[in-house]
Order: C-alpha cells, then structure tokens, then sequence
C-alpha cells in the first residue's frame, strides 16, 4: 500500500512541472506517504494533500518569472534564411513573443527579449507570422535591412505585448502596428541577440511609423 502512494507521488510531482511549464506557480501535492498513511488511518483524508509552492528551477523559474531555456540558430547571419529559435527547458520549440512570462516576481520588473544587440546594425525582429515567431533578419524589396550605422542601445520585444491594429491612440490618432510593444535597454553592456532580461521601465515615447 505504501508503494503504490510512493507511485502516486511520483506521478503528481511529474504533474506538477507539468502545470509549471503551463505558467503555474502553486498546485496541489500529497504529504509523504508514511504521512498519507497515517492521516487516512485516522480517517482524515483532508490531510493528503498540502499546498505546495512548485520547484524554481523549471521551465521559466515560473516563481521567478525567469527564462530557462535555450536559443539556436540556423542559416548565416546576414542572409534571409537566418533564424534564431527558442526553446524551452524541455527542449520544446516556444515562441518568444507568446511563451516568455512578461511579469517577474519583482514589482515593477518586466522580461525583455532581446532582437537587436547594442553596436550592430542587422535590423533583426521576431517573425510574427512564422510558427514560434522566430528572430529573423527584416526584408524589404527582397533585401535584408541593415541600420546605416550601429545602434547605441540593445533593441527587442516585450514579450505578451501586442499593438492592436484596430484601437486608435487617443493622443496620436495612430492604431497600433500590429506587433509586440518594442523596448530599448540602454544600459552599458550589448546584450546578446536572444537575451531575456529583466528591465525596470522608466518611460514611454510613442513612435509612429508610416502611420502606425
């Protein structure tokens, strides 16, 4: 009897980063089994389960609101067939634009994801109507684009964010472009291309584009 809750044990711990890699950060977990036993010999089998704070160290660090994944690329950078894709710690292919938690655990605290590092001039974005929105190099008139110089901050996405196409801003008169809320990170260190990192924001600058 105690072997097979030693099995269900096991079987809901696997649920549990289960539900982890679905955004959860708290589930349901039984006490020990030598604990389950004694509680269902007194006949209060309330006191299976316990609330249960799951590990930290899993798909995101959900507690945390962290990236624990990897990234991968594929084709030569420079080139139209370059592609640099997420995964997460299951190895799973996610997408940084929709997968990536935009809140921390810390107040105040968003994920950054970064595109475009500081000090290159590849004008790099996630494509958003590739599956898992890889980052790719930006193409127009069959061209990839480049800066005419390098940029002096690290460019990228606010990942759960979207511009909606169909709302007008009150105070530009634009609608939205149809993608994520873009974001500099101007501190001192270029940041690699693919980076999630925590940024505080510290303001807001409506840009237009073309109408948007």
């Amino acid at each position: 009897r105690i072997l097979d809750l030693r099995r269900f044990e096991r079987r809901l711990a696997a649920l549990a980063h289960a539900l982890l890699a679905r955004g959860f950060t708290c589930c349901l977990l039984p006490m020990s089994p030598l604990a389950t036993a004694a509680a269902v010999a007194r006949g209060r089998t309330h006191a299976v389960f316990r609330r249960r704070l799951l590990p930290q160290k899993a798909l995101f660090s959900a507690a945390a609101g962290k990236f624990d994944g990897t990234v991968h690329s594929q084709g030569e950078l420079g080139t139209a067939e370059f592609r640099m894709h997420f995964k997460n710690s299951f190895g799973k292919p996610i997408s940084p634009w929709h997968d990536i938690r935009l809140q921390t655990a810390q107040y105040g605290i968003l994920n950054a994801v970064i595109e475009i590092p500081k000090m290159t001039k590849p004008k790099m974005e996630v494509a958003t109507k590739e599956e898992n929105n890889p980052i790719a190099q930006d193409i127009k008139k069959g061209k990839v684009r480049n800066y005419h110089g390098p940029i002096f901050w690290n460019y990228g996405l606010l990942p759960q964010t979207w511009e909606d196409p169909n709302v007008e801003d009150p105070e530009t008169g634009c609608k939205g472009d149809n993608d994520p809320v873009d974001v500099v990170e101007i501190g001192s260190a270029a940041l690699p291309m693919g980076t999630v990192v925590p940024v505080k924001p510290l303001g807001v600058l409506a840009m237009i584009d073309e109408g948007e």
